[in-house]
């Protein structure tokens, strides 16, 4: 199979996976009704991901580099580094908060032997947190922060995200609007700034 067709193949078999993880949840989807459901023999998904945590581990790792590449975008057009963090937060929380990104927590939780969650902290922190540190080291250098970079990216993460993706995953909060999103990258860089900015 050429690489083109077998990455469309790719792309259809974890969109089939995301509509099953929606509809039936982890414990009750099968890798038999996602071979179903994408029309691809179970051979072949077998094949390739191993088993259902392997499917869900290249489901978690696809999607930690689509928040990556988003990221990364976000931090080459902007001509400002505080520019770029002012681009990246709703581009940040719009990705954790995304129904993807939930499926995959509720995934993980659902996970009794604790693989996905230890695959959903090793992309996360793989490759999407050294992105935000290396912004923020920028930041430092820059004499517009103080302090260590990585502690200034946990924090502004922790002021960014707070305890909203556990309550979207629990589904006591539904989706965000976009003016929502916004607002809260607005004021987790605004807290930010007056915590560790440079007066």
């Amino acid at each position: 199979m050429r690489e083109d067709n077998k990455a469309q193949r790719r792309e259809q078999i974890e969109a089939a996976a995301y509509d099953l993880l929606a509809e039936k949840g982890f414990q009750n989807m099968s890798m038999l009704a996602v071979s179903k459901s994408a029309k691809a023999s179970n051979e072949t998904l077998y094949r390739w991901y191993g088993d259902k945590i392997g499917l869900f581990k290249a489901l978690i790792a696809t999607n930690a580099e689509r928040v990556a590449t988003r990221l990364r975008e976000a931090l080459e057009t902007s001509t400002q580094l505080d520019q770029a963090l002012t681009e990246i937060g709703p581009v940040l929380l719009s990705m954790l908060l995304g129904d993807r990104a939930i499926a995959l927590n509720r995934a993980a939780a659902a996970d009794a032997s604790g693989v996905l969650g230890e695959a959903l902290a090793q992309e996360g922190r793989g490759k999407v947190f050294p992105l935000i540190a290396d912004l923020f080291g920028r930041l430092v250098k820059q004499g517009l922060l103080k302090g260590d970079p990585a502690e200034i990216a946990a924090l502004y993460v922790d002021l960014l995200v707070g305890d909203l993706q556990i309550r979207r995953a629990t589904g006591a909060l539904g989706p965000l609007r976009d003016r929502v999103i916004e607002d809260r990258a607005h004021l987790a860089q605004e807290r930010l700034f007056r915590l560790v900015g440079v007066s």
